[in-house]
């Protein structure tokens, strides 16, 4: 059997996320043993220099060619990481480095496909590459990413998006997500598969390829509604109004209302909900308990109002979510 060789370039820089960078050779390295070597599949780390390169992690990676030395090589698929720093208040910044951007606007023109991982795709839109087009990345720098590229239809839900010859995935480990969905297209859904399986992953996940995340961290700057949020934690199980609440916090109910807006950027309803739903998918994911009972531990009172939240938060329901994602088989 003939085979055509494909060359996945992924591009190495400084403070690199490392999962980022490994995640996508283990797949296509499957790939290439399912398919007993016939995908054609290549992947070479490519950097500035042959130098290590030491990523986010502190681990140091060898780069096998030099983005020069790529200059007159066609490329199928040109995979690129991302990086991020965190600042004082824990907030989440993803990293672009101008240097980075020139070389995967040179590289760009000369590849079959595009793709970003995690926060690679800030990357991308800096080269102008995401320009007019929708594209996800990691929900904590996806308001980042829209703010700094309005061109772009950010849509932070789901786990990669494709447009055209462009791919973005969003969290780190989505790379093997993303990875899988290039395979299928070149292979066929079938060798994605038997890769899937060898991975102990679905090849698609539910629920419209939700990231599934109800981003709870997000950081207060006054004490007021850090006490509120400890509040509801502790009373998640009762009724939780927003009178109750502003009454707790002693303003009142339109003043609570623009506290959470102004410090958490949401309702206090939305947020009551998005914890609720984070307690439940942790109880899906860890115990056998009924959905009766869940729906009573987290404040839901009936299953039909925890199959709704399910649904408006994450596109599915709380069954397909547990069938999936579930991690114990703990007693009741």
């Amino acid at each position: 059997m003939h085979t055509v060789e494909r060359l996945i370039v992924i591009v190495l820089f400084e403070g690199v996320d490392l999962l980022d960078v490994t995640g996508p050779p283990e797949v296509f390295s499957l790939a290439r043993r399912e398919t007993e070597d016939a995908a054609g599949y290549h992947v070479v780390l490519a950097a500035e220099t042959t130098a290590p390169t030491v990523t986010a992690a502190g681990v140091r990676i060898l780069p096998d060619v030099t983005f020069d030395e790529l200059a007159n090589r066609s490329i199928d698929t040109l995979v690129v990481p991302g990086a991020v720093e965190v600042d004082g208040h824990r907030r989440v910044h993803a990293l672009v480095d101008p240097a980075v951007v020139e070389r995967v606007g040179q590289l760009a023109p000369r590849t079959r496909r595009v793709t970003s991982v995690c926060v690679g795709a800030h990357i991308l839109a800096a080269s102008g590459l995401l320009d007019g087009k929708r594209a996800t990345t990691h929900w904590s720098t996806a308001q980042q990413l829209a703010a700094d590229h309005p061109a772009i239809e950010v849509d932070s839900d789901p786990i990669f998006i494709r447009e055209g010859n462009v791919w973005t995935g969003a969290g780190i480990s989505a790379c093997l997500d993303l990875s899988l969905a290039l395979i299928a297209e070149d292979l066929g859904e079938a060798v994605a598969l038997r890769v899937a399986r060898q991975l102990v992953m679905y090849l698609k996940r539910p629920g419209g390829q939700s990231q599934f995340s109800v981003p709870l961290e997000q950081v207060a700057a006054t004490r007021r509604i850090e006490v509120l949020r400890h509040y509801i934690l502790r009373h998640i199980t009762e009724p939780l109004t927003v009178a109750h609440l502003a009454d707790h916090a002693h303003v009142s109910e339109r003043q609570l209302t623009r506290i959470f807006k102004n410090e958490l950027g949401t309702t206090p309803h939305a947020y009551i909900e998005s914890v609720r739903v984070e307690r439940a998918r942790n109880q899906l994911e860890a115990t056998d308990a009924t959905l009766e009972r869940i729906a009573t531990a987290c404040g839901f009172g009936t299953v039909d109002t925890l199959v709704r939240a399910f649904r408006r938060r994450l596109d599915t329901t709380p069954t397909d979510y547990r069938r999936r994602f579930r991690t114990s088989s703990a007693e009741h």
